[in-house]
């Protein structure tokens, strides 16, 4: 970030907390003010986030640890922005993402720009339970990456939404809900989108990416949308479950993994193949106990790119299948201990890459729930056909 943006941003700041000694400020984790139009007509909450992270890393093998490694950083800072316009029919939310983590990726598919934007949508709804949305934001795939990485349960998302998740991209999707009885709920979410992932600024490269989702809540919802929120902090009072499966077809994707990895460049521009991605997740949660599951898989039609004449060009799809478990139970005082297995198994005969297996402890202290915490997790990455790791954790989280 250059010195002029940086002063814009503070500016903006600045003379929106000023404003916002003029308006009623909401408690601590609402949000750093509320503004409303005096008509009526329109709306805007502003909240802030940072997340500091501190890792360690060491290479294992039967001889023990070796090769140690560390890092600290803003793993995250973001402003958020959400409201209504016109009418609260008619919804927007906005998140900038400020850390260097959160933009980096500039390439010429960007404009060589930053990519401060993370969403930027609009949400109708135009009809009874039929909401329309536009622009940029998650779409309808795995529950680890729509939940936000603000309400997680372990310090970071799992090597399953690492390898196969389908993030964030511009387009439309329209989502509907309907009960089948007086608590059993079931959502559908379909999205067209233009299957390159997000900020991309030169156009469509390959296709177009489809997907579907349907959702099953069949004990009803859960408290404070806790289905996609780790851990169970509102500690259930009866017990809660989601279900969820999502297809994805990417039609003439140029990158690795559908929507997201690198470009498939051959002598004739992008190497193009239709590529699917499967995911069935569910979330189960009951006075303190919780339990996310998650599968994915994803195939090529062909995923060994090539030039005109045949020849590899080295890029490949990674093809395979993903399967992450995990579990916690919240205590007293509001300290949660946590486990995760992930197991990835991607097909070794197209991707040379043998299973991974990584098993992962962590423990949690909510202070104000996921707005303000401290989380450390310990990780050991089995790897087949590569180093072993051993990999320590310890993050701070506040959310204004």
């Amino acid at each position: 970030m250059n010195i002029k943006t940086a002063l814009t941003y503070v500016s903006m700041f600045v003379v929106l907390c000023i404003q916002a000694q003029q308006t009623n400020a909401p408690k601590f984790g609402k949000g750093l003010f509320n503004l409303a139009g005096k008509d009526s007509t329109w709306s805007m909450n502003m909240s802030a986030r940072i997340q500091f992270l501190a890792t360690a890393d060491w290479d294992s093998n039967k001889n023990g640890l070796y090769n140690p490694s560390s890092s600290m950083l803003i793993r995250r800072s973001r402003l958020k922005f959400h409201g209504f316009a016109f009418s609260p029919k008619l919804q927007y939310k906005m998140e900038l993402g400020l850390s260097n983590r959160d933009i980096s990726g500039a390439s010429e598919y960007t404009g060589n720009a930053p990519r401060y934007i993370l969403d930027a949508v609009l949400k109708w709804n135009f009809y009874e339970n039929f909401v329309l949305w536009f622009g940029q934001t998650k779409l309808p795939g795995n529950r680890e990456r729509v939940i936000s990485s603000g309400n997680m349960q372990l310090v970071d998302r799992s090597l399953l939404n690492k390898r196969f998740n389908i993030d964030r991209d511009m387009g439309m999707q329209l989502r509907h809900h309907f009960k089948l009885s007086d608590q059993f709920i079931v959502r559908e979410a379909f999205a067209f989108s233009q299957g390159e992932g997000r900020n991309i600024t030169v156009g469509n490269l390959g296709g177009h990416q489809y997907t579907a989702q349907i959702e099953l809540l069949p004990f009803g919802k859960f408290e404070g949308k806790g289905d996609y929120v780790g851990g169970d902090l509102k500690r259930e009072e009866t017990p809660k479950l989601a279900l969820a499966m999502s297809y994805d077809f990417n039609n003439n994707a140029v990158k690795n993994r559908s929507n997201q990895g690198s470009y498939m460049v051959n002598d004739e521009g992008y190497y193009q193949t239709n590529i699917t991605t499967f995911f069935i997740d569910t979330m189960f949660k009951y006075k303190g106990f919780s339990f996310m599951g998650e599968y994915a898989y994803r195939d090529a039609e062909d995923p060994i790119a090539k030039n005109s004449d045949g020849t590899l060009t080295g890029d490949i799809v990674q093809v395979g299948s993903a399967l992450n478990l995990q579990s916690g139970y919240l205590f007293a005082k509001n300290w949660e201990v946590s486990g995760r297995f992930t197991n990835i198994s991607l097909d070794e005969t197209i991707t040379g890459k043998g299973n991974e297996n990584q098993y992962t402890i962590g423990l949690s202290k909510y202070i104000v729930g996921h707005k303000l915490k401290v989380q450390t997790d310990i990780s050991y990455l089995d790897v087949a056909t590569a180093t072993n790791e051993l990999m320590y954790r310890l993050q701070v989280d506040i959310h204004f």
